[in-house]
Parts: C-alpha cells; sequence; structure tokens
C-alpha cells in the first residue's frame, strides 16, 4: 500500500520502527501516524459505532470526527489520524473502558501573548506572519505540523504573483512555516479544549503527547480552526473504504499511501477534479467521478486534465450505495432526475475498494462558539459561521476568525483574510504606522480574488455575514 515512485512526492521516511496493534508486530516509520502505518498495513477498521457496533475506517485524517478513536498504551480515545507513532507503541481497540492504572500525571504552563492564534492552516500562519510584525504572538496547532491542508496539496495554485501563483500548495506550506517562525513562538500536538472570559480571554489546551496543559492568556485571539469534510446520505456509507477527499489526500500526499487500487469520487468541484489527478500520480487507479449537478463545478482546466487522462465524469448522478462484506468492494451510482431523485433502471454497478466524498466542507465552529460571538447560518458560507466586520472581528471584541472557518473558500483568499485579521488585531494593541493604508491594499486584494463567476457564492456569504453583523453590533468597530 505504501507508494514507491511519486512524480512530484519524494517520501523521505524515518527510521524504521515497530508498535504492537492487538498484539500483533505492526510495522512504520518515525514521522507517520499510527491510522496510516495500519492503513499501510492492510488494517482498514480503526473503530465501531458505540450501538450498532458497525466497522468505521480512516475517513477525514485531520482529527474532526471520531472514526479512528482507538486506545493508545492504554488511554482511550486517541485520535490516532493525527497521533504520531513511536517505537513498542501499544495500539488496540477502543473498548470504551476507563483505563484501571492511573493516568501519568500532566505538567501545566502558564503562557501571556498579546495575539494567540488557533490553527496553523493557511490563514493562521499567514495572520501570525503578519500580526508579528507588530506583536507578540503565539500559534497553537492540534497537529504535529504546520501548513493545515497546504501540506497535501501537489498542484500549483491560481491567482496573483503575490499569493504565490504557479506555486505548489506543500512549497507555499514551508515558505509560510518558515517565516511565521522566525518571530512566533508555536506548540504544536496542542488541542485546545477550552476558551474562557476571565475579563481577559483565556484558553485551555492540552499536549496529550508530552502531558501538558497550557493556561493562556491572550489580548486578542484568531480562530483559524479551517472547516470539516461533508458527510452524504447513501447506504453503506460508514463502510471502511469511504473516505473524505481530505483524508484520501493526507495518506497519499503527506504519508505515501495508497487508500486502495481502485476507487471513485463523488464531487466534480475543484477538489474532486485535483483528488483525481493526484491519485492518478500516485499509482491509484479512478474508475470515475460522479457530480449530482448537471454540470462540472469545477475550473475548466482540471475537468479538461481529467477527461485527457481518460477518467469519466458522470453528471446529473449520485452515488445509490456502498456495498461490501467489512470494506467496500464496490459502488451503485445512478441518474437522477430535475427533483433530485433517482431514475429506476439508470443504475451502474462500479467495482471499486474504495469510495472518496468531495461534497463539500463545514466550518468547525465548535471553538469560536464557546466564545459567546454571534454564530448564525449561511448557506453560501458553508452551514453555521461567525459573524464578523470585515476587518474579520467577530461580535466579541477581540476576537477574530479568519479562513474556512470564516467562509469556504480558496486557499489564497483565506491567507490574505489571514494577514487582514492579523493586522487590524495588532493595530488594536498599538497603532501600526500607514494602518488604513495595508488594510486597504488587502482588501482590494480580496475583492480581485472573488471576481468572476466562481466568486459569486463567496461573495454573497460575506454580504450576508456582515449585514448580520452591523445589524448585530451597530456601528462599525474599527479599532
Amino acid at each position: 500500500m505504501r507508494i514507491e515512485e511519486h512524480p512530484i512526492l519524494d517520501f523521505k521516511r524515518g527510521r524504521e520502527i515497530h508498535f504492537y496493534y492487538n498484539g500483533k508486530k505492526i510495522r512504520a516509520y518515525e514521522g507517520e501516524t499510527i491510522a496510516a502505518a495500519l492503513h499501510a498495513a492492510g488494517v482498514k477498521v480503526l473503530s465501531k459505532s458505540l450501538k450498532l457496533e458497525r466497522q468505521r475506517g480512516f475517513f477525514c485524517g485531520i482529527g474532526k470526527c471520531s472514526s479512528c478513536l482507538m486506545k493508545v498504551n492504554g488511554v482511550p480515545n486517541v485520535r490516532t489520524c493525527i497521533t504520531l507513532v513511536k517505537d513498542g507503541m501499544i495500539v488496540e481497540d477502543n473498548d470504551m473502558e476507563l483505563p484501571e492504572k492511573e493516568y501519568p500525571k500532566c505538567k501545566f504552563e502558564k503562557i501571556e501573548c498579546e495575539i494567540a492564534i488557533v490553527g496553523g492552516g493557511p490563514a493562521g500562519l499567514s495572520a501570525a506572519i503578519e500580526a508579528s510584525q507588530y506583536a507578540d504572538v503565539l500559534i497553537v496547532d492540534e497537529n504535529h505540523q504546520l501548513g493545515g491542508q497546504l501540506i497535501k496539496q501537489t498542484h500549483k495554485f491560481f491567482g496573483s504573483k503575490k499569493q504565490r501563483a504557479g506555486t505548489r500548495g506543500i512549497e507555499i506550506a514551508k515558505i509560510l512555516e518558515e517565516e511565521a517562525r522566525k518571530n512566533c513562538r508555536v506548540l504544536l500536538n496542542t488541542g485546545v479544549i477550552g476558551y474562557y472570559d476571565r475579563g481577559y480571554h483565556f484558553l485551555a489546551a492540552v499536549n496529550r503527547v508530552d502531558g501538558i496543559i497550557y493556561e493562556i492568556k491572550a489580548k486578542k485571539i484568531i480562530f483559524a480552526t479551517g472547516a470539516q469534510e461533508n458527510m452524504l446520505v447513501f447506504e453503506g456509507n460508514d463502510l471502511p473504504g469511504v473516505y473524505g477527499a481530505g483524508g484520501v489526500q493526507t495518506l497519499m500526499n503527506v504519508y505515501g499511501v495508497k487508500p486502495g487500487e481502485r476507487g471513485i469520487i463523488i464531487g466534480a468541484g475543484n477538489v474532486g477534479l485535483i483528488l483525481a489527478y493526484q491519485l492518478l500520480q500516485a499509482g491509484v487507479k479512478v474508475a470515475c467521478i460522479v457530480e449530482a449537478l448537471p454540470k462540472i463545478g469545477g475550473y475548466f482546466v482540471h475537468a479538461a486534465k481529467v477527461r485527457r487522462c481518460g477518467i469519466p465524469i458522470y453528471t446529473s448522478h449520485s452515488i445509490k450505495k456502498a456495498y461490501g462484506n467489512g470494506r467496500v468492494e464496490g459502488a451503485v451510482i445512478a441518474k437522477l432526475d430535475e427533483n433530485w431523485n433517482f431514475i429506476e433502471g439508470s443504475e451502474k454497478d462500479i467495482k471499486c475498494d474504495f469510495i472518496c466524498l468531495a461534497v463539500g466542507l463545514t466550518p468547525a465552529i465548535r471553538l469560536i462558539a464557546q466564545t459567546g460571538a454571534t454564530i448564525s447560518f449561511i448557506n453560501e458560507a458553508g452551514g453555521w459561521i461567525a459573524l464578523h466586520n470585515e476587518y474579520m472581528e467577530t461580535t466579541k471584541e477581540g476576537i477574530y476568525v479568519a479562513g474556512d472557518l470564516a467562509n469556504i473558500e480558496e486557499a489564497s483568499t483565506a491567507m490574505i483574510e489571514g494577514r487582514i485579521a492579523g493586522l487590524h488585531a495588532a493595530n488594536a494593541i498599538k497603532q501600526i504606522p500607514n494602518f488604513e493604508e495595508k488594510i486597504r491594499e488587502y482588501m482590494e486584494e480580496l475583492e480581485i480574488f472573488r471576481q468572476g463567476y466562481f466568486g459569486v457564492r463567496p461573495k454573497k456569504a460575506k454580504e450576508k455575514i456582515m449585514e448580520r453583523y452591523y445589524e448585530k453590533v451597530g456601528e462599525r468597530r474599527s479599532s
């Protein structure tokens, strides 16, 4: 299952190590997660549902779902998709029982900073780079490396030269991390578990790897927690082998592990189209792409590339069911009528061993909702969203959002919004020379990115967000 050759990526695996899964010795490499190592060893079932004990497998790859929860060294409910494997580690199926032995004692550390940034993806890193020119900045990320979704993007970005058009996402991640680390403190493997208003902004965060609980006091907080994969309702959608598109990218492009040998992709937006090409680069066959809409939703250049590779794209189709004995062995797709109902007799049986769902994202609002910032449902933005103004500040003063948490868009706009949030937060602490000029420049860049056909939805989303924000707070807060 491991990828040995790739036209773009060079998988420099770490030292070979071994761990134990239910008593069986498993080979792994330093630097990869438990779930990736298990997948490479052919272990597809990572957990079971609580009530019916239905088998569940790898899905999101970013710690947002519960499919990969396992017991590690006696500790239950460990998210194995973001936990690095270690030599001699003992991994077991989650029996949902509390461990008999006592937990090791944790260390407590107090940290003060001017601006805390939760999330080290494109938006969070851009906010950190901007803000750290003027303020003391701390970045907190639950993953073992910075970069967010960029670390798995092998395609070259579009847009302006200023936003690194023509550069692959994996390279942009390295550039942003290098810039951010110059002036910022960074906490990795550290998940923020709560926000508290103590008359000042306070975060509780836990590093479960090193057993450290952090108490973080900040003047301003920028939440850039991203988004999570949408699920699609169909028979067999929880079979091991049904993945979120981002989960497949993580397995392939970060850890060099194939999701399977032949798969189908549900969704012909940019993510689905790009994923199809990335699968081919990894030596994986793509049987077809299925799109419910009557036309392809992604850029023409991506669709043309996929079609040149001989991958059929079925529009006005959707998946009816996935089937298999304990794992995906095939799928049935069918044509949709104008009322989104399946047309009987149009079914196609596709033999495959995995299914990728590229059906959109939902902002990850669980943390921002704890702050008391007003949350509102805006369909065009991807679902529930924290209302914010043009400076990315929410209805809770001193609390900001950026990136997919603020509106599901491209990584390029996430980076610009991160810059805006970082600049405004820093200016609110100490006045920055030429602040108005700098902020105007970023806003003009945003306006350019949202022009054209593919900018209609995000632009409409922002208009609704702003309208509801000012209905809530009244006059503008500009500092």
